[in-house]
């Protein structure tokens, strides 16, 4: 397994069946063009097996923390350590970033999630609710 940070809008096309719906070009290049945005694909074989997303966070009195947005390992390549791998690499990168934490929001009956950052040395702190605003018409 090779992890790679993806820095072209070709390469997140070319893992959109890592995404929950098509990459779209535009997206992908304002993704990859923020500071603070980071994502990283596991290839095994040449093969995009998985990715992780992650965005920086800074605010005043805090500093910044990595907010691990996103985890998708291809169906096909489950159970043999890569979400941990990406989530320790996503983890690994936020350290050299400076960061003071990192965080991920995850539902508490997404038991394959919670094994994974389990695995990867997540420290359970405690139940919270999300609330949302759909801003599209």
């Amino acid at each position: 397994m090779d992890i790679r940070r993806a820095v072209t809008a070709t390469e997140l096309t070319a893992a959109e069946s890592l995404f929950d719906g098509p990459a779209h070009p535009e997206w992908s290049e304002r993704f990859l063009a923020a500071q603070g945005h980071l994502m990283l694909i596991a290839y095994v074989d040449g093969v995009p097996a998985g990715m992780v997303s992650g965005v920086e966070m800074t605010h005043p009195d805090k500093g910044t923390e990595m907010c691990l947005y996103e985890l998708s390992v291809d169906e096909g390549y489950r159970r043999r350590g890569i979400g941990r791998a990406l989530t320790l690499a996503l983890a690994d990168e936020a350290k050299a970033r400076g960061c003071y934490g990192m965080w991920v929001g995850v539902d508490t009956d997404n038991e394959a999630a919670l094994a994974t950052y389990d695995s990867a040395a997540a420290v359970d702190e405690g139940t919270f609710t999300m609330r949302g605003w759909p801003l599209t018409p």
